[in-house]
C-alpha cells in the first residue's frame, strides 16, 4: 500500500534574482504527525514554508496537498486548502484590536454591530484560554508586548481551522508552562489527523514533540529522519556542518560595586496602566543579571526606561555613581548604556538603509565618524567593513538594505554597533530570539566575554534555559515588580515558574494586581 502524505513539495526551486534560496528541494509530511524543519538562518526553510502558505510562488517545482496537485498563488489559496502559518515576523495591523486582527477577512467583519463583535471576542477568548495563550482581545496591537502579539498570531491560525499548520518559532516568547500547553494542543491536533510543521532552533523541543525531522543547509534539504534515529548533538552538527562547542560554565568572579541602582521606580505603559510599580533592584559591575517573567509584566517598559526611551513618574535610577537622565536616549548613549531591543527590525535597525548607515546611528557625532558636521564617508566605509568582518556578518555588500539579511546576520550587525561603543552596561532583550544554534552560541559567547571584561548585562529573556545558563543572578518580574531573586546554582525551573506566576515564598496565592 502506498504511503500518503498531506503535503508533498517536489523539486522546488526558488530564485530571487541571481540568488537561489531553494535548490531542487523535495519535502514531505504525513497526516497525523509533527514534522520539525531545522536549519541555520538563511538555509531556506522559511522560504519553503512561505511557498507552502502562498506568500511566495515557486520558480519551478510542484506542490501536492493530500495527493492532489495544488496551485497556491496567494495566502487565500492556501487558506482554502486548509493551510495556516504563524510567521515569526508578525502579520498584524497595529491600529486594530487583537480580535479585529483575528477576524479580519471574514465576510462583513465590521458591519454587524457591537453585539456580533462581542460574540466573536468571546469565541476568541475561549480558544485563547483553551490553549493557554490569553491576551487582551479588545486592546490595539501596538499596545501589546511582543509575546502577546505572537499569541494573537497563534490563536488567529487556530481560529481559522487549518488542518495543516505551520509554526515558525512558536515558543520563542512563551513561558515553559505555556509552551507545554501548546505542545499538548499540537498533540491533540496530531491525534485528530492534522499535520503540524514546526520550524525552531530549540533542539530540546524538537526531541520532545516531533515525529520526523528534516534539515536544510544552503538551500538544499540534506536529511530527513525519524526522531528515534538521532539526538540533539547530531542535529546541531548536521545543521551547521561542524561540531558545536559546549558552553563552558561561567567562571566565578568577585562581586563588583553596584553599577545600576533602581529605586522605587513607577512607570506607566502606553495604554495608561502602571507597568512598573515601586521597582527595586541592583546590577553590579562584571555580572550578568537575568530577568525572567511572562510577557507583558513590565519587561518592555523596564528596558525602555533604562535606555532613555520612556520616562518614569517616581523613583530614581543611579548609574555609575550619578543620576541617569529621565527619558533621554542621548543621555543613555553618553552614559555608555547599550541596547539590544526585543524587535531588532522595529526598534534596532532601519531595514531600508544599508550596513554603514545602521552602524553609524549612535556614533555619527564623534570626531572619528564626522568632521565639521559632515560624515567621513571613506573612513566610515572602511570602519564598517572591519566590523562586518570582525562579527562575521554575511551580506552582499555594505549598501545592501539590512532587511535583506537573515535574522542571525541582522542580530550580529546590531551587536557589532552596540559593542563598538565600548559600553559599561548592556540591556539585552531576547538576544537570541529566532536565531539558529550557531548564531545563538556566538551571542552567548559575546555576552560572557563582555562579562569577563568587567562589563555588566541585564539579560531579559523568556527562554529559561538561556537565563539559567548565562546569569550570575536571576530576578523574576511579575506584575511590574521583582518578586524573586535566585543566585546562580540555586535556581530551578520549578521555583522560577512559581515566581513567574506571582507566588512568593510562603505564599500560595497570586499577588494583588497592580492598578
Amino acid at each position: 500500500m502506498l504511503e500518503t502524505y498531506s503535503v508533498e513539495m517536489q523539486r522546488i526551486v526558488k530564485q530571487f534574482g541571481s540568488v537561489v534560496a531553494n535548490d531542487q528541494v523535495d519535502f514531505k509530511a504525513k497526516a497525523g504527525e509533527i514534522h520539525a524543519l531545522l536549519g541555520e538562518n538563511g538555509a531556506g526553510k522559511s522560504t519553503m514554508m512561505c511557498m507552502l502558505s502562498g506568500v511566495y510562488r515557486p520558480t519551478s517545482g510542484e506542490i501536492y496537498i493530500h495527493g492532489e496537485k495544488a496551485k497556491i498563488r496567494s495566502p487565500k489559496d492556501a487558506m482554502k486548502l486548509g493551510i495556516g502559518m504563524v510567521f515569526q515576523n508578525f502579520r498584524l495591523v497595529q491600529t486594530l484590536t487583537a480580535a479585529e486582527n483575528i477576524i479580519l477577512g471574514e465576510k462583513s467583519s465590521f458591519w454587524r454591530g457591537p453585539g456580533w463583535m462581542k460574540k466573536k471576542q468571546g469565541e476568541i477568548e475561549a480558544i485563547a484560554v483553551k490553549f493557554g495563550l490569553t491576551f487582551p482581545v479588545d486592546r490595539p496591537i501596538w499596545q501589546l508586548s511582543v509575546g502577546e502579539q505572537q499569541r494573537v498570531e497563534i490563536v488567529k491560525t487556530l481560529y481559522r481551522g487549518a488542518d495543516l499548520i505551520i509554526l515558525d518559532e512558536p515558543t520563542s516568547v512563551l513561558t515553559p508552562g505555556e509552551a507545554e500547553q501548546l505542545f499538548i494542543t499540537l498533540g491533540q491536533m496530531k491525534a485528530e489527523g492534522k499535520t503540524v510543521i514546526i520550524t525552531t532552533h530549540k533542539l530540546k523541543e524538537v526531541m520532545a514533540i516531533s515525529d520526523s525531522i528534516s534539515i536544510m543547509r544552503k538551500g538544499k534539504l540534506t536529511h530527513t529522519m525519524a526522531k528515534s534515529e538521532t539526538n540533539e548533538r547530531e542535529l546541531a552538527r548536521l545543521m551547521v556542518g561542524k561540531e558545536i562547542a559546549v558552553q563552558k560554565p561561567l567562571a566565578s568572579r568577585p562581586k563588583g560595586k553596584p553599577l545600576l541602582i533602581v529605586d522605587q521606580l513607577d512607570v506607566f505603559a502606553d495604554h495608561g496602566r502602571k507597568a512598573l510599580n515601586r521597582m527595586e533592584f541592583q546590577v553590579h559591575e562584571g555580572e550578568i543579571v537575568g530577568v525572567a517573567g511572562v510577557a507583558g509584566n513590565g519587561q518592555k517598559e523596564l528596558a525602555e526606561v533604562l535606555t532613555g526611551l520612556r520616562p518614569w513618574r517616581k523613583g530614581s535610577i543611579t548609574f555609575n555613581g550619578g543620576p541617569l537622565k529621565n527619558a533621554s536616549v542621548r543621555g543613555a548613549i553618553e552614559a555608555r548604556i547599550a541596547h539590544v531591543p526585543e524587535n531588532r527590525m522595529k526598534s534596532g535597525l532601519a531595514g531600508s538603509l544599508g550596513i554603514v548607515d545602521n552602524l553609524l546611528f549612535k556614533s555619527y557625532r564623534t570626531s572619528d565618524r564626522s568632521r565639521f558636521g559632515f560624515l567621513r564617508s571613506r573612513a566610515n566605509r572602511s570602519w564598517s567593513q572591519s566590523l562586518v568582518e570582525q562579527f562575521d556578518v554575511k551580506t552582499p555588500g555594505l549598501d545592501a538594505p539590512v532587511r535583506q539579511l537573515s535574522g542571525g546576520n541582522q542580530q550580529k550587525l546590531l551587536f557589532a554597533r552596540e559593542v563598538e561603543q565600548d559600553p559599561l552596561f548592556m540591556v539585552a532583550v531576547h538576544p537570541t530570539q529566532g536565531l539558529d544554534v550557531g548564531a545563538t552560541e556566538g551571542v552567548h559567547r559575546l555576552l560572557t566575554e563582555m562579562r569577563g571584561q568587567g562589563k555588566s548585562i541585564l539579560l531579559i529573556s523568556e527562554d529559561l534555559d538561556e537565563v539559567m545558563q548565562l546569569s550570575d543572578r536571576i530576578l523574576v518580574i511579575y506584575n511590574g515588580r521583582m518578586v524573586g531573586e535566585l543566585a546562580r546554582g540555586e535556581a530551578t525551573r520549578e521555583q522560577i515558574g512559581l515566581y513567574m506566576a506571582g507566588v512568593r515564598d510562603g505564599d500560595d496565592s497570586e499577588e494583588e494586581k497592580v492598578v
